[in-house]
């Protein structure tokens, strides 16, 4: 299998790079046997400890299982693989081969925020909901700009998933909008159904201040399943 030679600037992250790619094109597949260090190295043009380096992100992944005796067995990244795939190929500008992948992790998005929002409503305390209540209405300020309205908004859910108590949702979220891959790399205009909708946003901060779960969820459901839609001529904000 022909690989190319890495560059002399970060060579572990190159033989990396290769390999996770290979492995999640499917280019190897689960089961199989990578070929050695030794051969793996000689192929890269690389010593064998760069090799190992990258051979241990690997594994760190899910991507694979080095065995004792030092073979490496290739596992199936749909069973033993998590997020951190999804952020580590977004970083080197490729996505996993799922042709669903952004509306996946948007429908994550809203049921992780749906349920975060009614916890944090009936969890979070005082001086939390009041901050949100606030970033909710700096939020409003920024309209109809939906490049500063995407940054912000990452804000105001990042108050409703703390006030949710809920860390396994909090590290999801993190996840979520870790660098390029923010909810799933949709560009602010293709949401503009979401963003625009001041009124919904205040609504939300409102319903969580009055410690009303339902209510909050509620709204959490109608701001995260407003349509995706193809980026359009800006939209006045529903205040």
């Amino acid at each position: 299998m022909a690989f190319a030679p890495a560059p002399r600037a970060s060579v572990s992250d190159h033989v990396f790079g290769q390999l996770r790619d290979a492995i999640v094109g499917g280019r190897y597949r689960p089961d199989e046997t990578l070929p050695g260090e030794r051969e793996l190295a000689a192929t890269f043009e690389v010593n064998r400890h760069a090799v190992r380096e990258a051979l241990r992100r690997l594994q760190q992944l899910g991507l694979v299982r080095v065995s004792q005796g030092g073979a490496t067995r290739v596992l199936d990244w749909r069973v033993h693989a998590g997020l951190d795939l999804a952020l580590s190929l977004a970083r080197s500008a490729d996505v996993l081969p799922v042709a669903t992948l952004v509306r996946d992790m948007l429908e994550m998005r809203a049921c992780i925020g749906i349920d975060a929002a009614r916890l944090c409503a009936e969890r979070a305390e005082p001086a939390l909901t009041a901050a949100l209540v606030a970033t909710a209405e700096e939020y409003a300020s920024l309209a109809p700009d939906l490049a500063r309205m995407a940054e912000a908004n990452i804000a105001i859910w990042r108050l409703v998933v703390r006030g949710s108590g809920n860390t396994a949702y909090l590290l999801a979220f993190n996840s979520l909008v870790a660098g390029t891959f923010a909810v799933g790399d949709v560009p602010p205009d293709a949401r503009a159904a979401e963003l625009l909708d001041v009124a919904g946003h205040r609504r939300l901060a409102a319903a969580i201040e009055a410690g009303e779960g339902t209510t909050a969820a509620r709204h959490a459901r109608a701001l995260l399943t407003a349509p995706v839609t193809t980026p359009t001529p800006r939209r006045e904000a529903r205040a």
